[in-house]
């Protein structure tokens, strides 16, 4: 199974319309337009009957005291963890792409609503939720795609991964709110193929 994007290739970057924010020379950072990226799908395995999709970002840092704080920077070889962009299951077997913006296209503050998402497919709760919730202003359930928002002071370069995995079951056993390990747990017993696509992000000027 092969999977790719006319957004943004393989390794490259990814644009800052399909980001959660851009640099901003005042501010460090603003809000940007937050597009989910236009995928497509081939080489299917025979017996797929739905596919799940999962973007995650292995670099966030697994500590968040200098975060985006002034005069620190976020070393590059500090531990780093998981950070769940998007979650998307129960995509019909017939589907081969998602069009650019058609799961998003604006950052919604509270988040967006869920698990409901176009075509009877659902989506899960991305990490945003942990992130804001503390924010008075932006707290809530963000389902859906979210962009890259790393750290504007770390000395790391993000990546995110793309995965889509082509399963033997139409609809996924989960909850009406799911986290992304929750997914790769229940995708684990059902998964006939997975194909991948990586971008890069960074919102430090240093590294653009």
């Amino acid at each position: 199974m092969q999977l790719s994007s006319q957004t943004f290739s393989d390794g490259g970057r990814i644009p800052g319309k399909c980001a959660f924010a851009v640099p901003d020379p005042q501010h460090h950072l603003k809000l940007s337009s937050n597009l989910n990226p236009e995928l497509s799908w081939q080489d299917v395995p025979a017996g797929t009957r739905s596919f799940a999709l999962v973007c995650h970002d292995p670099d966030a840092p697994s500590v968040a005291t200098d975060v985006n704080v002034e005069g620190r920077t976020i070393a590059a070889d500090l531990p780093r963890a998981d950070f769940f962009h998007w979650l998307l299951v129960d995509i019909p077997e017939n589907v081969r792409g998602i069009a650019e913006g058609g799961h998003s296209r604006e950052v919604t503050p509270r988040g967006k609503p869920g698990p409901a998402a176009p075509g009877g497919m659902r989506h899960g709760l991305n990490d945003y939720t942990g992130w804001n919730a503390g924010d008075s202003e932006m707290a809530g359930d963000y389902y859906g795609y979210d962009g890259p928002c790393p750290p504007w002071n770390d000395a790391r370069v993000h990546r995110y991964v793309f995965t889509l995995y082509a399963l033997d079951c139409e609809r996924l056993p989960m909850g009406e709110a799911f986290s992304g390990n929750a997914v790769l747990a229940a995708v684990r017993p059902h998964m006939l193929a997975s194909a991948t696509l990586t971008g890069t992000y960074t919102l430090n000027p240093a590294l653009a």
